[in-house]
């Protein structure tokens, strides 16, 4: 039988297969020795110890089309993050910095800025404005009115997306909202590990109808920039890439350097202030840590 973990948690995976149900499974001994680690999102073989139990042994992980370290994931198509106009204000800074990550590891983002019942028009075109050059699909949404779920579930049909986003922001009403009652799989993973599904950091993958799959994963307050140099920086915003080999230098960072377009191109409004002088902030940062 093949399926796709949910989710791991101590020594056991919680394996969907279509048509068939949740099977908790353990692995053998074979993925230690050859320094295998099922991950959240594997496509995997069990064989059934018990049907009518729903148990059994996890014997072949299928051949991964990616695989991120945080969160440790594999087989993802997208991520979905989450951020709220108001209440909380949004992080821009933290918003690029996920961004960024996901650039590195080529995995495309869906930007839901929610509660758009709290701001004006004005504001959320000045978010279009801001994150129109950032290479995203962008969605404005409600949760608390249903406004813009149906776009949400159209992009995320037939893919497995990670869910991101702060605390605060709504994504436990945004995801109501998208998965509905499709979210009781969440709830027999819960009864299997006795335990409520909020009671753990670990990811875990939401059934949400045939071939469709959200990622939950914790809430994050901080993300760190590692293992990058700052002259890589620039390549992570898809605005600065028309003007790679333009500038006066050939390799212009666009921060110091004089005769840059990108920063003639910043006061003219073409690219976002916002987004640029978080670039710079992130530019400094990284100079910083190699300095350590």
């Amino acid at each position: 039988m093949t399926g796709k973990i949910m989710k791991g948690i101590g020594g056991f995976y919680y394996v969907y297969v279509e048509g068939s149900g949740l099977y908790e499974c353990r692995a053998r001994g074979i993925f230690r020795n050859k320094r295998q680690k099922p991950n959240v999102g594997d496509l995997v073989d069990i064989d059934p110890i018990s049907r009518e139990e729903k148990t059994g042994n996890l014997v072949k992980i299928h051949p991964r089309k990616n695989q991120l370290v945080r969160p440790m994931a594999a087989n993802v198509d997208q991520a979905l993050v989450i951020f709220s106009v108001h209440e909380p204000e949004p992080n821009f800074n933290l918003l690029d910095r996920f961004l960024i990550m996901m650039e590195r590891q080529d995995i495309p983002v869906v930007i839901c800025f929610n509660k758009i019942d709290l701001a004006d028009d004005e504001e959320l075109q000045r978010l279009k404005r801001d994150y129109r050059g950032c290479g995203c699909h962008m969605v404005f949404m409600s949760a608390e009115e249903g406004t813009g779920t149906e776009e949400v579930k159209e992009l995320l049909d037939g893919k497995t997306s990670i869910l991101a986003g702060p605390s605060g922001v709504g994504k436990s009403s945004a995801l109501n909202r998208i998965a509905g009652e499709n979210q009781m799989l969440t709830g027999e993973i819960s009864k299997k590990i006795r335990r409520g599904r909020h009671t753990t950091r670990h990811s875990e993958l939401i059934w949400l109808w045939e071939n469709t799959f959200l990622m939950d994963t914790p809430g994050f307050s901080s993300l760190y920039l590692e293992a990058m140099e700052k002259e890589e920086l620039r390549f992570c915003f898809p605005e600065f890439a028309s003007y790679e080999n333009r500038c006066r230098f050939n390799g212009c960072c666009h921060v110091h350097e004089p005769d840059c377009l990108v920063k003639q191109d910043v006061e003219s409004g073409i690219i976002s202030r916002l987004r640029y002088d978080d670039y710079c902030l992130l530019y400094e940062e990284l100079g910083q840590m190699r300095k350590w």
